[in-house]
């Protein structure tokens, strides 16, 4: 707790230095609310968020479990074949170098409006960080371990499940923080474009009537969505590493 009280005070204080700056009239509140209309606006628009965000999660989850699928697949294909890695790992760094907002148009122009556009983006964002990840994990592992195992008589199957798989459980959880924080983004990202309901969706149609209370309120709980769903990650890296408990809160504290 204590290693969060900085950071507390430091948002407490940057909404403190916020409200005087509205409250004094600096800038016209028709752009720049104060954090008062934006909780109020937050609250007469609660059930409306509600409704859209449940649209966004789902098409945020469905994404990320399927990007983190093919991203685990994809890493330890390439780690068992080296020519594939070499084949594929260029063209993976080539697919981060297009902007989102550029793709975005092509698969609402493909696939029409409904969840599955939006679903590929998100796929697409959150693959990179899992696999990037993991493969980094398993060329870290312990060499002398695995020459320990090989020694013993152990094959490719037992050395990666007793050591690679542990091994590169850290740098596994590091992408999947970083694609769940993503997640949410791409499926936002992708409502701006077209759909029925969703965050974006409700964004576009507050910043047509020009409601920014309304804007920063969704902006606030888009921002805590990928918060919690990154709380979410570290409480399942804690149960998947307990040997690892007191680094990971070592690092959290850093």
């Amino acid at each position: 707790m204590k290693g969060k009280m900085p950071a507390v005070a430091a948002v407490a204080a940057l909404l403190v230095l916020w409200e005087l700056v509205c409250r004094t009239g600096l800038v016209p509140a028709f752009m720049l609310p104060s954090p008062v209309q934006v909780v109020q606006a937050f609250w007469a628009e609660r059930y409306v968020l509600l409704e859209h965000s449940v649209i966004t999660l789902k098409e945020a989850f469905l994404g990320l479990a399927i990007g983190v699928f093919l991203g685990c697949v994809f890493a330890v294909v390439m780690d068992h074949f080296r020519v594939l890695r070499r084949a594929i790992y260029p063209v993976l760094l080539l697919t981060q170098t297009v902007p989102t907002v550029a793709i975005a148009p092509l698969l609402v122009l493909w696939f029409g409006y409904e969840m599955t556009p939006k679903v590929i983006l998100i796929v697409l964002t959150t693959f990179f960080p899992v696999t990037v990840g993991l493969l980094e994990g398993f060329s870290s592992v312990d060499e002398d371990a695995v020459g320990l195992l090989r020694s013993m008589g152990a094959n490719r199957r037992q050395i990666f499940r007793y050591i690679k798989w542990p091994g590169a459980l850290p740098q596994f959880f590091s992408g999947l923080r970083i694609a769940a924080a993503y997640c949410v983004v791409g499926a936002v990202i992708s409502e701006w474009l077209g759909g029925f309901g969703g965050l974006g969706v409700y964004m576009t149609r507050v910043k047509k009537a020009f409601a920014f209370d309304k804007m920063f309120a969704v902006i606030f709980l888009i921002s805590a969505i990928s918060l919690g769903l990154m709380a979410l990650v570290s409480f399942a890296q804690r149960l998947s590493m307990p040997y690892r408990k007191h680094d990971i809160a070592n690092d959290r504290r850093n």
